[in-house]
């Protein structure tokens, strides 16, 4: 009995996955506003009644599809703060995991750079609450930096989502210049990588100047940054 319950299951996640697949295949030429369930199920092969045993809705599935996007985003962010070095190498290094993650999951990174500011409300509050989770993770490896000694948390956590923010542009922007014109993404790379040195310059100066990890100054920048 336990067998066939075991088959049952692996055949019913077999399936949910196959929508999944299937919607993110068909949302590389659409947003998912604009995406029918009945276009879902009939790329997947199933009766659009059956979609309801996986999901409630589109929206629920697109829900689904953040978790999936996002989960594979982390590692490459969670590497990426902890990459050592001098400045270059970290910023070397960096530029090529997101290179490489943009290429190992396009679909990923498209559906995230799209629906972040889309027009699925649940959708784009879940991307939200997993971003601002991956910012407070990378705050928190910010803040033992020796770099980071004397920041105030509320300025550590403006400092992530700089980071943040710009890996997932740099990502977006990889994926644009694929199959582009011949040096695309070395340009991306170069812009990337002064951004970064921007970052990082003044991280080191951040308490030289007045206001520098206060509170004020904190809240002025984290305003700036969302």
């Amino acid at each position: 009995m336990s067998h066939i319950s075991g088959v049952r299951q692996a055949q019913k996640q077999k399936t949910r996955q196959a929508l999944l697949d299937g919607a993110l295949e068909l949302l590389e030429g659409q947003s998912l506003s604009s995406l029918g369930l009945r276009e879902v199920t009939r790329a997947v092969g199933i009766a659009p009644t059956a979609f309801y045993r996986h999901f409630r809705s589109i929206e629920d599935l697109g829900v689904a599809l953040v978790e999936e996007a996002l989960g594979s985003l982390h590692p490459m962010i969670r590497t990426t703060v902890a990459t050592t070095g001098d400045r270059e190498e970290r910023i070397a290094r960096a530029l090529e995991l997101i290179a490489d993650h943009v290429d190992a999951y396009p679909a990923h990174v498209r559906f995230i750079a799209r629906e972040r500011h889309g027009g699925v409300r649940a959708v784009r509050e879940a991307i939200h609450a997993e971003l601002g989770r991956f910012t407070a993770e990378v705050g928190e490896a910010l803040a033992k930096d020796p770099v980071s000694a004397g920041w105030s948390e509320e300025d550590v956590l403006m400092l992530a989502q700089l980071y943040v923010d710009l890996m997932l542009g740099t990502a977006s922007l990889f994926l644009e210049a694929r199959g582009g014109e011949a040096g695309a993404r070395e340009r991306v790379a170069r812009v990337a990588a002064r951004q970064m040195r921007l970052i990082g310059i003044g991280r080191e100066h951040w308490l030289d100047q007045p206001g520098g990890a206060s509170g004020v100054g904190g809240a002025a920048g984290a305003g700036g940054g969302g």
